[in-house]
């Protein structure tokens, strides 16, 4: 097994490295006047003209990628020691360093951002180099133009291709449910950085693309140029209805309006379907081939998960702590592993039905197999909703909700530490209560070594305290972890001491099973990972099918390969909606295969919602209240010692750590996350090894 997944990597690097190589190489004259005009001569067919040789050279290779990745992931996700050697090779790439504007990365993440910067330098000066080296003042004056405008011009069209290379990998770290980012070791969750990146770079070089253009239009005497729609050639009106779209998502994505304007933030996203379409219209879908791969991955991940969000899923109950916060326990298939760290999609129609939140997943799929949890602190309107509808007198008895996930990393390997300290601010505490109860599972259960946990964490009010109390699953059965060495420094930084004052107890609300709900399942079944590489290289064999079949016997004796004749805008529309149609025939197929296999599941569970407990027949309340002095458990209460009135000296904690290995996890404000990053990267403990951990709640 090892050996075969070292060979899909290492074939996987062949083939990523040869499609960057071509990247590099696209604005040169050599790749131009005799590697594509060759390609060309030797793929051009009545069946896909001179859209084939894009596919195969731009398209091909990342789903070809993606494929084998879906490969790669069926062979688990346990971390061999191969790729343990591999990690501790790495470990001093790894170390974080700040960067104004960039945040926390690591030095991997910065050579890489570095090279691709650099990739599209070297791009945009090679095609200028090459553009102006044919402008001269009789060139020039034979369009009726300067020689600053045609400079102008070319530098305009210029600055739209290097915009096309940062186009191309843009969706690549918000495809969820991606194959290709588990490859490198990355996720979704902590790729967003890179989408953002990348989604200014795109919009800084459109929109400089689009005012240079404007720019020479008006100087030029051609301003009709921005009103026309071209039948065979680039389409203005389309590019700047694609620009207008990209400028008001950007708009709303600068981070002061999207935290104190989330929704507007959410919903002014959605105009990306706008974007796509119409710069496919602008440039034709020949070659918007060379930016389709991503799309297309991610276009097969949204629709997954829009079969996985219609269906009603399976709600238990919820924990209600005084410190308004919610744990939501779902009911789950036993064939549905994640890993710790994870993060789920939740959407509740009775407070909005087009709001979808993530939240941090806080159970352990191994501890406990059957079920599922979230946390939710009340941060925002939604979630202030959500606590008000269960924490109330006359709460509800049960509750529909809809899921998207759950999503994380392929494997985690904690064991590889002597100490594990994991840093937290307020609910940033969220994801290690799943990293415990995993590590848990770990020494009770497979009876392995553990690392000495050292839980450091920082909250406002003494009410935060009860959240300590979700370290430990509901299950009385499964909170033992006497073979885990555990201490917990937990610091109240506004309050001198205990507060009693308006002291609640926590509360265990029971919801009444639904028929009609299933518990949370893997959307493609058990194979999932397999059968998502039967979708990527299904559905786009018949996407090739139909177009070879359009083109042969539709376009081409109109058009004979030409280019001149039949519209570009006509023929992007029929390749978008064969894409559409192709994806979800094929992952619609796939997944009511599998939905018949997760039925018989699903009966199972529903035939052992009667062991329900109950305080009366008429009420759902189960009584789980404890007093504080004794939260979260004995043991638990013995581990923890409280601060108040003070914040945690994190270097002095910090460097203390004498053991060869120490974990460094971090989750909280962007202050604290920081301020660990500093000291774990100031070379004064090589043994400290940073990791930044995403939350959501």
């Amino acid at each position: 097994m090892d050996a075969m997944k070292a060979i899909i990597r290492a074939l996987v690097m062949v083939v990523f490295i040869g499609y960057l190589f071509i990247w590099v190489m696209t604005p040169t004259n050599a790749y131009r006047q005799k590697w594509l005009p060759s390609i060309r001569a030797k793929t051009s067919s009545t069946y896909f003209g001179a859209q084939g040789s894009t596919i195969l050279i731009y398209t091909f290779p990342i789903l070809f990628i993606a494929a084998l990745g879906s490969v790669y992931l069926h062979f688990g996700k346990k971390i061999s020691g191969g790729e343990k050697e591999r990690q501790n090779r790495l470990a001093i790439w790894k170390r974080p360093v700040i960067i104004q504007g960039l945040g926390i990365v690591s030095r991997i993440e910065l050579a890489f951002f570095i090279m691709f910067i650099a990739l599209l330098v070297w791009s945009f000066s090679t095609y200028l180099h090459i553009s102006f080296a044919k402008i001269t003042p009789k060139s020039a004056a034979k369009s009726g133009e300067e020689v600053w405008e045609a400079k102008l011009d070319s530098a305009a069209l210029r600055l739209g291709l290097i915009g096309n290379i940062c186009l191309a990998f843009l969706f690549f770290p918000v495809t969820r449910g991606s194959s290709v980012l588990p490859l490198f070791g990355l996720t979704s969750e902590a790729s967003v950085k890179y989408h953002i990146w990348l989604g200014h770079i795109v919009m800084t070089l459109f929109t400089a693309h689009g005012v240079c253009y404007t720019i020479f239009w008006a100087v030029t005497h051609q301003s009709s140029e921005m009103l026309k729609w071209e039948t065979t050639g680039v389409s203005n009106v389309a590019g700047e209805v694609a620009l207008v779209a990209g400028l008001v998502m950007w708009a709303t994505t600068f981070p002061r309006i999207r935290r104190k304007m989330f929704e507007l933030f959410f919903y002014t996203h959605h105009l990306y379907i706008v974007f796509m379409l119409f710069f496919v219209l602008h440039v034709g879908i020949s070659y918007a081939c060379i930016m389709l791969p991503g799309f297309y991955l991610f276009l097969v991940d949204r629709y997954l998960r829009f079969l996985q969000s219609r269906q009603r899923i399976r709600l238990l109950s919820a924990r209600i702590l005084p410190c308004e916060t919610v744990e939501l326990n779902f009911s789950k298939s036993r064939e549905l592993s994640y890993t710790p760290t994870s993060i789920m999609f939740l959407n509740v129609p009775s407070i909005s039905k087009v709001q979808w939140h993530p939240f941090t997943v806080s159970s352990s799929s191994s501890l406990e197999p059957e079920k599922l949890s979230v946390t939710i602190k009340v941060e925002g309107s939604w979630s202030k909703k959500l606590f008000q509808l269960l924490a109330s007198p006359n709460s509800v008895d049960r509750l529909d909700v809809s899921i998207e996930g759950p999503y994380g990393p392929v494997s985690t390997d904690f064991l590889r530490h002597d100490t594990l300290v994991m840093v937290s601010g307020g609910s940033g505490i969220t994801p290690f209560i799943s990293i415990f109860r995993e590590l848990i599972y770990m020494s009770e259960t497979l009876k392995c070594k553990t690392p000495r946990i050292i839980l450091v964490t920082s909250f406002t009010s003494s009410s935060d305290l009860t959240m300590l109390d979700l370290l430990l699953p509901n299950s009385a059965a499964a909170s033992d972890f006497s073979k885990l060495e555990l201490q917990v420094e937990a610091y109240v930084t506004r309050e001198k001491q205990l507060s009693t004052e308006n002291k609640m107890n926590i509360q265990t609300l029971w919801f009444k099973p639904n028929p009609s709900d299933a518990p949370i399942t893997p959307v493609l079944g058990q194979n999932s990972s397999l059968w998502l590489g039967a979708i990527i290289c299904s559905s786009f064999l018949f996407f090739l099918l139909f177009i070879g079949i359009l083109t042969r016997f539709y376009i081409y004796p109109i058009d004979h390969n030409t280019n001149k004749i039949f519209s570009y805008s006509t023929r992007a529309v029929l390749n978008m909606l064969f894409i559409c149609i192709c994806i979800a025939i094929t992952a619609s197929a796939s997944f009511l295969w599998n939905k018949k296999d997760n039925a018989r599941e699903t009966k199972q569970i529903q035939n052992m919602d009667g062991t329900t407990p109950q305080a009366s027949p008429n009420s759902w309340f189960y009584n789980a209240d404890r007093e504080l002095e004794s939260l979260p458990q004995h043991s638990l209460l013995q581990s923890t010692n409280l601060h108040f009135g003070e914040r945690p000296d994190l270097k002095k904690i910090l460097f203390e750590r004498k053991e060869s290995s120490v974990g460094v996890l971090v989750c909280g404000p962007k202050k604290m996350r920081h301020e660990v990053a500093g000291i774990c990267s100031s070379g004064l403990a090589a043994n400290l090894h940073f990791e930044s951990i995403s939350f959501s709640w």
